[in-house]
């Protein structure tokens, strides 16, 4: 089944007590049995809701998984995986990547005695430097939020099974649309499905898949023992959502493309973050593992002041300032203030995030409109 077709049909199945066509939203907190023990699968919501079953299948389907596993966040489905670990772990991660993944590392589970090394990992071979015997998880962002990086989810996956160490990729840049890292050897793929699998800026959830039997029992027991469950009402918003993730995508990257290009040519532009281009450090191994290269640019002015940043930022009209992406909407936003605060700043610049980088989500607009409007607020 190709994968257009999947978004529409995969894990949904028409209601059998009414024939209804989308999946209804069981909103119920318990389920009634006829003797205890003797139920019609679901005893308890925060175990098992219809609503989230249907959309956790259709998610399993569309990664090319077998288990999905849902949360209340993307925050949440991270959290989940990390707890995978066990004090006196160790883990590898991509030294760009969302401000709260860094949070939520270095604040929460450092205090628990896992240990997080952040590593440039677009040569996979870096890895190797940083690997030792209690290296229990790799952790990936491709393309990395907000500087566009391209990691080789391969070249990770085959150091992870050398060392029999798991490989987790967060997918929420690329989405499956783009992008299928378990088919390229990653054991975990997390999603922020608040962002393009939603993609109406109008709901929080998060999202793990995988496509083994043991991770997915440990993962169903962490989510069921500590509760962080989405709604019946977030779980038919994302499965609507997933239907028209493929039209979108294609819009998101035409948009990309076009925004990217003016941005390049620009006189007061200076260095525009997009893996389409095809001088981008690591083009040749984003072309070999994605079907396109999205929506999302980032891009510093020529006059590299707070002060032209911010001009830009509060000149828009069509892109409205605010955190997130991957919304129908087009989004600019100030990583250095906003998505990647919790980073220290010494460690924003190592990495190449200076205070007046720019972050775009294309949305789904003529692309016309979104070029003039850029232009307006650049000048």
């Amino acid at each position: 089944m190709k994968l257009g077709t999947k978004l529409i049909h995969a894990g949904v199945e028409p209601d059998p007590s009414t024939g209804a066509i989308m999946t209804p939203i069981f909103q119920t907190s318990t389920y009634v049995q006829k003797a205890p023990g003797d139920h019609k699968g679901y005893e308890y919501a925060r175990t098992q809701n219809p609503t989230r079953d249907a959309l956790q299948n259709a998610l399993a389907a569309i990664e090319n998984g077998t288990h999905g596993i849902c949360f209340g966040s993307g925050l949440a489905a991270t959290d989940a995986v990390i707890k995978l670990l066990e004090p006196g772990d160790e883990v590898i991660a991509s030294s760009d990547l969302y401000g709260g993944t860094y949070r939520i590392f270095t604040k929460v589970f450092a205090r628990y005695g896992i240990k997080f090394h952040f590593a440039d990992l677009q040569d996979a071979n870096n890895l190797r430097r940083h690997v030792n015997d209690r290296t229990k998880m790799i952790w990936v962002e491709t393309p990395t939020n907000p500087l566009l990086n391209i990691i080789d989810i391969a070249a990770c996956a085959a150091v992870a099974r050398e060392r029999n160490i798991l490989l987790a990729v967060d997918n929420t840049f690329a989405s499956p649309y783009l992008q299928n890292p378990l088919d390229l050897g990653a054991d975990i793929v997390v999603h922020s499905a608040t962002k393009y699998l939603g993609g109406h800026s109008d709901v929080v959830h998060g999202a793990v898949i995988v496509k083994n039997d043991a991770l997915a029992q440990q993962l169903a027991f962490i989510q069921n023992s500590c509760g962080a469950v989405p709604g019946p009402q977030d779980c038919f918003l994302v499965l609507r959502g997933l239907k028209t993730l493929h039209v979108r995508m294609q819009r998101h990257c035409e948009n990309g493309e076009a925004v990217a290009h003016f941005l390049r040519q620009h006189p007061k532009v200076g260095k525009v973050f997009w893996c389409g281009f095809e001088d981008h450090p690591n083009h040749a191994v984003a072309k070999k593992q994605m079907r396109g290269f999205g929506g999302m640019i980032s891009f510093t002015l020529k006059d590299d002041s707070m002060d032209a940043a911010l001009k830009v930022l509060s000149g828009t009209k069509l892109f409205s300032l605010a955190e997130s992406l991957g919304g129908v909407e087009s989004l600019i936003g100030h990583p250095a203030s906003m998505t990647h605060a919790s980073i220290p700043r010494e460690e924003r610049m190592k990495n190449g995030l200076v205070d007046s980088l720019i972050r775009l989500s294309v949305g789904i607009e003529d692309a016309e409109d979104l070029i003039n409007d850029l232009k307006e607020a650049i000048g």
